[in-house]
This record gives structure tokens, sequence and C-alpha cells, in this order.
């Protein structure tokens, strides 16, 4: 199999049981009748679901992709997009037909190894039916022809229309808005994207730029691919009148930013901190894991754009350009968080959406530590990481109550702080427990173990238990998974305030899914 991931068998279980539970009545009834494949076993419609605990109508089973190729075309006129997406995929199981996720697409035709396929759009479904029914283990090319409006309304989008062009900020289940696509982080795949756009305008993606060419008609295309698998949510596709700047990193790692021509200068004193923050976590996490990395500040002064102040789009970390205009001290400790997620969210995806407190727990552990090296107060004043961790645990049951334990989120609250802070604080009681250096090394075996694949809760705490030489599953899972907030390791005298049961929304859930970090 060619999968992208390698989940251990703790994940494949908990996908699989997820899907063959809870979900089981939607997939049964999506697969309707069945028919005998070419190698003779049952061929049916594949699920519509991979059991996400989340988000349980996101992603598609049946296949896997192995690489998508986005081709896509800007009229600068009509601000409108023609997109071609071409997936290779290998199917796991017979079918007779699979599934896209797909939302606000005009789609035009589809193809499966180049015969016509008949399809249909349900709900945020693309139902592809193939002109022959596809083996299982079979490798299959399927191409989608479509147009897409940036400026489109739909119940969510990953489009950041902009004066010039357009970014987008896919995280967490809005990949397909821009392109059909498996959309979860368990089924990453390599990409190539091809960007074609008036000749005054540059067309930039995820990855490295591989071709150039100039075209009839004053235009030019842009050729970009990844070295590594990415997950859709973090893909970043975006043009505009855009300047690229080019700088060296720690060891020769090329950094380039994207940078409105307009607001270049003004851009320029943040977008050259990179490289010593590159440095800094590169000495705490080794080395970067990916080919490239900068900013992209997006050409827009609407602050409601979009709902975040960055996102860690691969290799491209997307921001609101006029956060990065402050000082250093207030912007240091969260640019290091978005650089943190190269490591955890980004090499390493989240099995499922309730792991997502590994991605943001160790974006803001370690973009608080750097914020507190450096001795700049923290958004309320404190500035030792041993302070701020006392103020979260007097809060822990609170965010219990509020928020549900910190591994086990659903969609409304996703991106409360307990993902975040409460992250943190797990991974601080974690470091309490066995000391720094064998922390390090969890760490840092969690890293190459799953750099390019997916990893879950259960996996982050069976390499724990592994390189600490103890078990640590129920010392973790209380953490993770317990309603009421475990004893500090070290800290016989911290103390839990009472919870308040008044019904009220959190007071630490805002609009913004990022804007929860404490690192801001």
């Amino acid at each position: 199999m060619r999968y992208r991931t390698r989940l251990t068998a703790p994940a494949a279980v908990l996908l699989g049981t997820a899907a063959a539970t809870t979900l089981a009545p939607a997939a049964h009834a999506a697969a309707g009748t069945t028919t005998k494949g070419a190698s003779g076993g049952s061929a049916g419609p594949g699920p519509e679901t991979l059991g996400d605990p989340v988000y349980p109508s996101l992603g598609n089973d049946g296949y896997r992709v192995s690489d998508y190729h986005l081709d896509l075309a800007y009229d600068a006129t009509t601000k409108l997009v023609d997109g071609r997406a071409t997936l290779r995929i290998r199917t796991t199981q017979a079918l007779t037909r699979l599934s896209l996720d797909s939302l606000g697409l005009d789609i035009r035709s589809v193809r499966v190894d180049g015969r016509t396929a008949t399809y249909e759009q349900v709900d945020e479904k693309l139902r592809i039916t193939p002109a022959r029914t596809l083996r299982a283990g079979a490798r299959a090319t399927v191409c989608v022809e479509y147009g897409a409006d940036p400026r489109r309304v739909l119940s969510h989008t990953a489009w950041v229309a902009t004066p010039d062009g357009f970014a987008v900020c896919p995280q967490p289940n809005s990949a397909h808005t821009v392109f059909p696509c498996n959309d979860h982080p368990v089924d990453k795949a390599d990409f190539t994207f091809r960007l074609t756009v008036p000749g005054n305008l540059r067309g930039v993606a995820s990855g490295a730029l591989v071709r150039t060419e100039s075209l009839s008609g004053d235009r030019t295309a842009y050729t970009y691919r990844s070295r590594s698998p990415i997950a859709t949510e973090i893909v970043q596709i975006t043009v505009g009148d855009y300047v690229i700047k080019d700088r060296q990193g720690p060891h020769g790692l090329p950094l380039r930013d994207v940078v409105p021509v307009a607001r270049a200068e003004a851009l320029e004193p943040a977008l050259a901190l990179t490289p010593n923050l590159v440095a800094w976590i590169e000495q705490r996490l080794g080395a970067y894991p990916f080919e490239t990395y900068g900013l992209l500040p997006a050409n827009t002064d609407d602050p409601a754009a979009f709902d975040f102040t960055g996102l860690e789009t691969q290799t491209l970390t997307l921001y609101k350009p006029n956060y990065l205009l402050q000082e250093e001290r207030f912007i240091g400790s969260h640019m290091m968080h978005e650089l943190v997620h190269s490591y955890f969210g980004n090499s390493v995806s989240p099995g499922t959406w309730a792991d997502l407190w590994i991605n943001e727990g160790h974006a803001d552990f370690y973009g608080l530590l750097y914020r507190y090296e450096r001795g700049w107060a923290d958004s309320i004043g404190l500035t030792t990481m041993e302070a701020r961790m006392k103020n979260t645990y007097a809060r822990g049951d609170q965010w219990r109550h509020d928020s549900g334990p910190v591994a086990a989120p659903n969609e409304a609250n996703l991106f409360d702080s307990q993902r975040y802070l409460g992250g943190v604080l797990v991974l601080y009681a974690l470091r309490q427990l066995v000391g720094e250096t064998t922390f390090t090394a969890i760490e840092h075996t969690f890293l190459d173990r799953y750099r390019n694949a997916s990893a879950t809760t259960e996996n982050y705490i069976s390499v724990a238990s592994e390189v600490s030489g103890q078990d640590l599953s129920g010392f973790l899972r209380d953490w993770l998974y317990g309603t009421t907030t475990p004893r500090m390791p070290g800290h016989p005298d911290w103390t839990v305030t009472p919870v308040r049961t008044a019904l009220r929304t959190p007071q630490n859930r805002t609009a913004g899914h990022h804007d929860n970090s404490a690192t801001l």
C-alpha cells in the first residue's frame, strides 16, 4: 500500500472503530448495493467518512491519495479561477463509486483513468462513478475540471479574497472549497501546483518553485512542487502583486517571504526575524523538516478576511499583515508558535482532529519558552513558564468543564484555549515527571518516528512510555482525558479553582481559531 501516512495500530483502530460503530449507519447507507469486483470480491461505493470523532463527515474511505496536481488559472478581470485537479489514488477496496470532499465548486467534468465518469454533488461530497469498477489495490487517476469564485459566500471557505488576487486558509475543514480532495490530515499526499496568472501578478504555493513559463496573452505560469507530503488543511496557494524576498537561514536553509509589494518595506523588520527563530527551534527540535520557510502577509486590511492571526500553511505561514508591524516583543512568540507547527502539525499531522492538542500544545509550549527566555511579559503580565503554568493549572477544572478534556474536543470547542494552554500544561506536567533530558528524547523520537506521517494521542503516549522506560499511559490519560485536573508533579502546593457552573459562554472562547494561543 502506498499510504502517505504511517498510522500505528492504535490510530488505525481508532479510525476503523469510529467508522464501524458511530458512523456505520451513514457509511452503510452510502454504500448501497454491491457488485463483484475484478478480483472476485464485493465492490460498492466507498464510505463517505474516515470516522473522525470531531468531523465525522470529513474525508472518504476506500482509497488513499498519493499525489495531487492542481492546475489553476486566475482571471484578474472576472476574479474567477479555472481549475483542474488531478489525483493519483490507490484503492483499498473494490469501488463502483468513490467520493471527494467538495463545496462551492462548479464541476464541469470528471474523468477516471481517461474515461468520462458520471458525478453528482450531494452536500459536501462529489460522488464519482467511473465507467469501470476499480478493483481493490488498483492505481487510478481522477481528473476534475471546475470553476471557483474566491468571493462566493459559503457556509465555510478557505478562500481569502484580496484586491489583487487571493490566498487560502484551509484549516481545519475547508480545503475542499478550493479543490476537490480527500480533506483529512490522515491522507497526506505529494503536491504539484501550476498557477497561471496575468504577467503583472505572481503565483506562489507550498513547496519550491521548479518552473516558470511565459505564455501568450501576457500570462505567466509558475509551478511549485512539495518535497514532502502535505495535509490538505495546510496547503497554501496565493496570487497577488508580490515581491519574493529571499534570505538564508541556518545551515544554508533557503528562506523566502512572499510580500505584497506595497507593504514590503514596512514588513521587513518582522521578516528579518525568521533566521534567528529557525536557529533557536533547531537547537531544541532538530533540523527544520522542509525545503524552505517564510511568511505570507496577506494583502488585506480587512479584520474579517480570515478569523485568526496566523496559519501554518506548509513552508509559507499566512499572516494578517498589520500584526507583523508591531515590535519584536509583541510578535516574536507567536512567530515561533507558527514555526513550531512545521514540526508538530505539518511534518507530523494529527491522526484525527481530536489530536489537535499535539499541534497547538507544542506550538504554545515552545512559543512561550521563547518569550520567557527573552524576558518578554505575556498577555497577562507573567514572565516565567512556571508562573504561567500555575495560573493555567488553577483554571484546569473550569476548562475541562467548559471545553472538555484536552484530548476530547468537539467541533464547537475544538480551538478553545484547552487545546492550546491546556496542551502546554500536559507537556509541562510530563516534563516535570520525567525530567528535561527524557522529555527532549520523547519529543525527538516522536518527531522522527512520524515524520511525513500522521500520529494520534495514543501514539504520543506510547512513545513517551517507551522512551522514559516506564508506563506513562495512566498518567497521560488522566491529564488528557480526565474530567478533573491531576496533581502537578513537583508542585504539591498548586491548587485548582472550583468550577463555576453558571450557564454562559466560556471566557476563553473567541471568534478566531488561533487567537486562543497564549503566544499572542
